[in-house]
């Protein structure tokens, strides 16, 4: 039985007809590119990023926005270089954020790649981040009447290595045999380390990253291998601008030493969470304050949320924790982005 669809001839305006179609059904590539100026990025990535050519000759570069929003929907969408090339050929949203049309170019999976390296040789991700939490303060969208941090892990492929492979990389040395392989060594993550939380195993990094507390935008970020423990960048995430503010975090970041820091260094106002200990239970009171500071602290995890959730999740595909950094710096940023157009 022959089946049957409803077909007309191309018309010159079918595309912005579909591009109009995609729109009505919520294209949040759509609604970025509205709510965003991209261009307020393009001072700094002009100044970073351009080279004197050597000569008279040569493929002029991609336009560096045009890569940097690349670098966005690979995040929003945790998708692969190769991925990234193929999806912007196929599907006219991604066309539509990046403003291009179908007689134009479209940069190849190595094109991304070298550009995220020289992003990553510069350090420019967490500068890109400084930059939009400026444009972010002049818009009073970041209120600062506290602050919340928490961690979360970012996972990246899994070695495969023997038990004493294992002991060498967390000795901090390369096995001798990697040593003279070299194209080995280049696939092998040593940066990268294995912990356990709640029975269940874990391999990479870590997001630790700071909320305000109204307004939920990320206000600072730092990036550490799985096994270094949450409170450990607390004091290091916490600046000048926080002082005299509450400061909210889960039982992690308790401990006498941490506090005693968090007061008369940092200047803030601890209200972590409390935690019972053996034959110490919490007392009823303790019980009721961590009620009230939970409902607080836990405007962190829609952050973390989000990130799982709307932007496909936080495992990513590098090696090094200097590449991943940049990842997770971008990742943060991308948030930003969005959960500025749902509060402005």
């Amino acid at each position: 039985m022959k089946t049957f669809k409803r077909s007309k001839a191309i018309g010159f305006f079918d595309e912005d007809f579909r591009l109009s179609k995609l729109t009505q059904l919520g294209d949040p590539l759509a609604r970025l590119n509205a709510g965003i100026d991209f261009e307020i990025f393009r001072t700094v990535l002009m100044e970073k990023l351009t080279i004197e050519p050597k000569g008279k000759g040569g493929r002029r570069p991609y336009d560096y926005v045009l890569m940097f929003k690349i670098l966005i929907l690979q995040r929003y969408y945790n998708i692969s270089d190769d991925q990234a090339e193929y999806q912007i050929c196929d599907r006219l949203s991604f066309m539509r954020f990046l403003g291009l049309t179908l007689a134009d170019d479209v940069p190849d999976s190595k094109t991304i790649w070298n550009f995220r390296e020289r992003v990553t040789d510069l350090d420019l991700a967490e500068v890109l981040f400084e930059l939009f939490i400026k444009e972010l303060t002049k818009l009073n969208l970041i209120i600062h009447e506290g602050k919340i941090i928490d961690a979360s892990f970012v996972e990246v492929p899994k070695q495969r290595n023997s038990r004493e492979e294992n002991k060498a990389i967390k000795e901090g040395n390369i096995p001798a045999d990697w040593q003279n392989t070299s194209h080995k060594l280049a696939q092998k993550d040593t940066d990268a380390r294995w912990t356990k939380k709640n029975d269940v195993s874990y391999f990479g990094y870590k997001n630790h990253a700071k909320c305000d507390e109204k307004s939920k935008l990320l206000t600072g970020y730092s990036v550490t291998n799985a096994a270094v423990h949450d409170s450990q960048e607390a004091e290091d995430l916490l600046t000048k601008e926080d002082e005299q503010q509450p400061f909210y975090a889960d039982s992690a970041y308790v401990g006498a030493e941490l506090n005693n820091t968090l007061i008369n260094t940092k200047k803030v106002i601890p209200l972590v969470i409390e935690k019972g200990y053996k034959n110490k239970p919490l007392t009823e009171q303790q019980k009721t304050n961590n009620k009230e500071k939970s409902k607080i602290r836990v405007r962190v995890e829609h952050v973390f949320g989000f990130i799982e959730n709307s932007m496909s999740g936080s495992f990513i595909r590098s090696i090094g924790i200097k590449r991943a950094t940049t990842i997770i710096g971008l990742m943060n940023l991308t948030y930003n982005l969005f959960r500025k157009i749902q509060i402005a």
